[in-house]
């Protein structure tokens, strides 16, 4: 019985599904066996009727009470009770059921089955709590059976192959059932490295997998030894960057991947620098990645990032928060809050952070001394800057003088910086001497990556982890998979999840309420330089995908001459668009833009253009075929726009409206729609993703 308070009534309510206890249940077999007794006494029924119930009863109660398990003592409750109230029952109704003996003899009935009700149930509770335990010791006695057998075959193989005789004091299985870790006893002086040195010889005598490797680490002293021998190759396949986009910390340690055990592999940079090394096509920059989504999600951390490659491992991460028309989007920040792509860029940001770590080191000094430390304490109000430097190893070693001002900038702010909060995580092609020569590398930049990817050549891992033996590229063959080392964990395989440009898009949108500011102080100290980085000058080269005409845009100073001559009459073949006739201006630029389209341009002496893009020789005429079919093409897109009426359309739509029959790209379509918006063609109506484009006859006229 429960008491329960609604809004209607409120006392005791009766819970009829409950199952009966000692007391009810010898309360409702005696009321039962009275009234059937009176009953039967007052209509004359035959006395031998009950006691048919009652033995149909008992036989009904054993056969359920056997099926249950129960025991013996159990069974004879049961049917006893069914019987001696059967048999009352039956006395009663011949006798009559209203005299005192009739009445005190079920009394004492009752009881009776009562008490012994209750002594039942404790005796099964104790037998089912000992046949639990009988099953735990059971199962206990199985596993540490082959615990057993585990460890007197790893003794033995230890001591075949390194010639050392260990005490196994334990065996943990790992909870990813893909290995276990052996915690055993060295004899004597013998050090845990002269396990270590032997691993691959322990893995191959093992037969294990390929991808599967032994690991001999430290113990809880000097005299013990952890051997880690995984039993299931996780580095083979491709683990999908995690879907996880909750807050993290720079001082809860960020996640790199997972270990070969399946675990998380989580780096703490406060007051460390990192190194990541890895050959082209052995997921590095896939990796650089992964590393960027960690720093997006941390709310006290800011991420710069030096690419001087087109600043590819930066774009993806600021992309997303520009428009379609390449402008900033006012509901999202970027993934990274500043990105360099030029030797002089990069020089106002390495500034920049000087400037910010010197002059933290003074407003802060009441907030250090409150605190007791003489590290800044580094939260969301006071953010970490992470600065990512793809290939800054390589920057560090070049001879170019341009390099090597830039590689003097990033080896003072890996000296000077680390008590203020700016740290870096260098990347480099290769593991070789020319690479890892700089003291200071080696000496701060305590987490260490190395991406294999199956390349051997330039992997020498014992200059990357310094000290660990037993490490080759050879166990990690695939790509994205390498070693991973940290202060906090000794050198092991690990594998790097697979991160897409849509889920670097989501992680962007995701986190860009998560992203701190740059405190007041800081961002005093890094200036115009900092302030500015986001303006249109410096970032047109982010958004060049938002030009509609794919030609090079006409520039005299870089036109060469060339000989040979021009049909001009190929710009009377062209038919020119409405918005130019009658305008000479327009029509010279698009005659001179023409012109560099069909010779080329000649790029500034020393940039990668000039090497890259080798100039055309001669006229190709079918360029202006290709001009006619970009002509019908645009007159398909304004028609589509204008058969859009009222509820006008966007570049995507009319993008795949286009492409079957003229495969033009949605990049053109942006820029045709920015042209109509310019010259009144067509309004644009909405920002952000909600924008879309009315042809102005559909266009809504203001009241």
């Amino acid at each position: 019985m429960t008491t329960t308070d609604t809004p209607n009534t409120t006392g005791p309510v009766w819970d009829w599904n409950a199952g009966h206890g000692p007391v009810t249940g010898a309360l409702s077999a005696t009321t039962g066996a009275f009234a059937l007794a009176a009953t039967g006494a007052a209509t004359g029924m035959p006395p031998s009727w009950a006691l048919a119930v009652g033995a149909a009863g008992a036989i009904g109660h054993t056969v359920s009470t056997l099926r249950e398990r129960l025991s013996a003592r159990t069974v004879a409750l049961r049917a006893s009770s069914w019987l001696l109230g059967a048999g009352w029952t039956t006395w009663a109704i011949t006798t009559g059921p209203l005299t005192w003996s009739a009445i005190g003899s079920l009394a004492v009935l009752g009881v009776g089955i009562g008490t012994t009700a209750r002594s039942t149930a404790l005796y099964e509770d104790a037998r089912e709590l000992e046949l639990i335990a009988f099953a735990d010791r059971q199962v206990a006695a199985e596993l540490s059976a082959e615990r057993r057998t585990l460890a007197a075959e790893w003794v033995e193989r230890i001591q075949r192959v390194c010639g050392v005789t260990v005490t196994v004091l334990a065996i943990e299985k790992w909870p990813t059932g893909t290995g276990f870790t052996i915690d055993a006893e060295l004899p004597g002086a013998t050090t845990y490295d002269q396990i270590a040195k032997d691993s691959a010889k322990l893995s191959a005598d093992a037969r294990l997998p390929h991808g599967c490797t032994v690991a001999a680490t430290p113990g809880i002293h000097q005299g013990r030894v952890l051997i880690d021998v995984s039993t299931v190759n996780v580095l083979a396949g491709e683990i999908p960057y995690p879907s996880d986009c909750s807050p993290l910390s720079i001082h809860t340690g960020l996640p790199w991947g997972v270990r070969s055990d399946g675990r998380e592999v989580s780096v703490f940079l406060r007051e460390q620098c990192a190194l990541v090394v890895g050959p082209t096509g052995s997921g590095k920059t896939n990796f650089v990645h992964t590393v960027l989504g960690g720093f997006a999600r941390a709310t006290d951390i800011l991420t710069w990032v030096i690419d001087l490659n087109a600043g590819s491992a930066g774009l993806p991460w600021v992309r997303p928060a520009f428009d379609g028309d390449g402008k900033p989007d006012k509901e999202t920040r970027p993934g990274i809050d500043w990105l360099a792509s030029t030797p002089e860029e990069a020089t106002l940001m390495l500034d920049a952070a000087l400037r910010v770590g010197k002059h933290r080191k003074v407003v802060y000094q009441d907030l250090m001394a409150q605190a007791d430390t003489d590290l800044l304490p580094v939260s969301a109000q006071i953010p970490q800057i992470m600065l990512v430097i793809d290939e800054g190893a390589e920057i560090l070693a070049s001879n170019d003088p341009k390099m090597r001002k830039l590689a003097a900038k990033i080896l003072e702010v890996i000296r000077l910086m680390r008590a203020m909060g700016v740290r870096t995580v260098l990347t480099a092609l290769g593991a070789t001497g020319a690479v890892l020569g700089n003291l200071m590398i080696r000496r701060e930049a305590k987490a260490r990556v190395v991406l294999t990817g199956g390349e051997v050549e330039g992997m020498d891992l014992s200059r990357v982890f310094q000290g660990s033996r037993g490490l080759k590229p050879e166990q990690a063959p695939y790509k994205g998979a390498g070693f991973i080392g940290t202060p906090e964990s000794a050198p092991g395989l690990f594998k790097g999840w697979r991160i897409t440009p849509n889920q670097i898009a989501d992680i962007v949108r995701a986190t860009s309420s998560l992203h701190p500011r740059l405190d007041e102080p800081s961002a005093k100290a890094a200036g115009p330089d900092y302030a500015r980085r986001w303006d249109t000058n410096r970032t047109a080269w982010m958004r060049t995908h938002t030009v509609t005409d794919e030609r090079p845009t006409p520039a005299a100073e870089q036109r060469p001459a060339r000989s040979g001559g021009l049909n001009l009459s190929a710009l009377r073949d062209t038919p020119a668009p409405a918005a130019l006739a009658g305008d000479e201006d327009a029509l010279a630029a698009r005659f001179m833009a023409q012109i560099d389209a069909e010779f080329g341009t000649v790029a500034e002496p020393g940039t990668d253009d000039q090497e890259e893009r080798e100039p055309s020789r001669g006229l190709n005429l079918s360029a202006f075929r290709i001009e006619q079919q970009d002509s019908d093409a645009r007159q398909a897109a304004l028609a589509v726009l204008l058969a859009a009426g009222p509820d006008g359309t966007g570049a995507s739509a009319i993008a795949r409206a286009l492409t079957e029959q003229h495969g033009t790209s949605r990049q053109t379509v942006v820029g045709w729609l920015k042209e109509w918006a310019d010259d009144g063609t067509a309004v644009r109506l909405g920002t952000g993703t909600k924008t879309r484009y009315v042809h102005h006859t559909h266009a809504p006229t203001e009241d």
